[in-house]
């Protein structure tokens, strides 16, 4: 029989693949190296800091020790992620955020930075990390447009809370709808949502007024101002819903559907111009 002759297992055809098993095995080894190299420069930078501090230091004294003896040794921030940022004026949150590249990263208070992001009236939460060694991470919710409110002359974005969200760009939101008077942004979600359940009113609205904080008149195209009665004003939207289903009493010529008792409506038509003021009219010049 021929003789089978087994390949040395350290010949050289097998040392590129054994290269590669210990290349693999060293990073895995290097990675908690890494974190533990990280961590001793935080003691390292602690302890130094400890050191320097004097009797009556503050805790913001500390941060700023720590972060300024870690510093040295690398962990500066080197990028700042922002998430979910749509309508924040991103100078305004960087601002507000009271960090910048080449800060100490541990220099700052995570508390103390995301009570300022929040304070911003586009923000309603924020979340704010470091990631070891050099990134801050900011997470933002922000507040949703609901309606335009106008009050003394002045438009401001609310959201559904009635929180005032900015009174800048707010053209850019016309599509909105707009609630009118003292009290209405408190009360307005109730409403636009009654009017959402029924688009071919909702199409219709120019502006919903708050008549005396207590309830609402809803001003339609065509200059029909609408009275719905107080608390009961998504019945009532639905009454007007049926009966310009059933009557087309939207297309009317009407200055005013009164709706406030359920068991009357009440209809203005358009008032007419004066005789006078017809033949007026008529008369050619």
């Amino acid at each position: 029989m021929p003789r089978v002759t087994r390949r040395p297992s350290n010949s050289v055809n097998d040392r590129p693949g054994r290269m590669r098993l210990l290349w693999r095995r060293g990073r895995r080894l290097l990675r908690p190296a890494g974190w533990f190299g990280v961590g001793f420069m935080v003691l390292l930078g602690g302890a130094a800091a400890l050191h320097m501090l004097t009797p009556g230091s503050s805790l913001a004294t500390l941060r700023e020790r720590i972060g300024s003896a870690t510093a040295v040794l690398g962990l500066r921030v080197n990028a700042i992620v922002i998430e979910g940022r749509a309508n924040t004026p991103e100078p305004l949150l960087r601002a507000a955020l009271g960090v910048s590249r080449g800060d100490p990263i541990l220099g700052f208070s995570l508390d103390d930075a995301r009570r300022n992001v929040e304070k911003l009236s586009w923000v309603e939460q924020a979340t704010i990390e470091r990631r070891l060694p050099d990134t801050v991470v900011v997470q933002l919710v922000e507040r949703r447009p609901f309606a335009i409110w106008q009050n003394q002359g002045k438009f401001v974005l609310i959201d559904r809370d009635g929180q005032t969200v900015t009174n800048e760009d707010v053209a850019h939101f016309r599509q909105l709808p707009l609630v009118v008077g003292p009290g209405a942004p408190g009360a307005a979600t109730p409403l636009i949502d009654a009017l959402t359940d029924h688009p071919g009113v909702l199409s219709r609205l120019v502006a919903a007024v708050r008549v005396g904080e207590r309830r609402w008149n809803l001003q339609l195209r065509g200059g029909m101002n609408v009275m719905l009665p107080e608390g009961h004003e998504a019945a009532a939207i639905e009454r007007l819903a049926a009966l310009q289903q059933d009557h087309a009493l939207l297309d009317r010529p009407l200055d005013v559907v009164d709706l406030r008792l359920p068991d009357r409506l009440v209809l203005r038509p358009h008032a007419e111009p004066p005789a006078d003021a017809a033949a007026a009219a008529k008369k050619p010049t």
